[in-house]
């Protein structure tokens, strides 16, 4: 059970890194999403500027200690989305390009949303 929940764990944190990355897109589908996505958007870059350890982390850790398991099973799951949302040789200096990476291209999107509120 608890390796489920430890999978479900990294399912849903990898769900909310693309949310964080990209869902300023939803404006374009549902423009209250913006709502949620500008928060998210604020703490996953304060998480890659301060390199700090995103809370879901410490879940997926804890069913995983629970789980007595120390590394994650070679589920299809996990085998492709742990090295996506935990790169091997991520350094300080990376994590701090990955934070401007995302604050650009977000301030890109959000360029666009203004753009399409203008034109409105």
């Amino acid at each position: 059970m608890y390796q489920f929940l430890a999978s479900l764990t990294l399912i849903l944190h990898f769900l909310f890194i693309l949310f964080v990355i990209f869902g300023g897109l939803l404006f374009f589908v549902k423009r209250w999403a913006v709502y949620f996505h500008i928060p998210a958007l604020c703490y996953g870059a304060y998480v890659e500027f301060t390199q700090s350890i995103c809370p879901l982390t410490n879940v997926e850790n804890y069913f995983l200690l629970k789980a007595q398991s120390q590394m994650y099973s070679t589920t299809f799951i996990q085998h492709y989305l742990y090295p996506i949302i935990y790169p091997a040789h991520l350094t300080p200096e990376i994590q701090i390009n990955l934070g401007v990476a995302l604050v650009i291209l977000n301030a890109i999107i959000y360029g666009f949303i203004l753009i399409k509120k203008k034109k409105l």
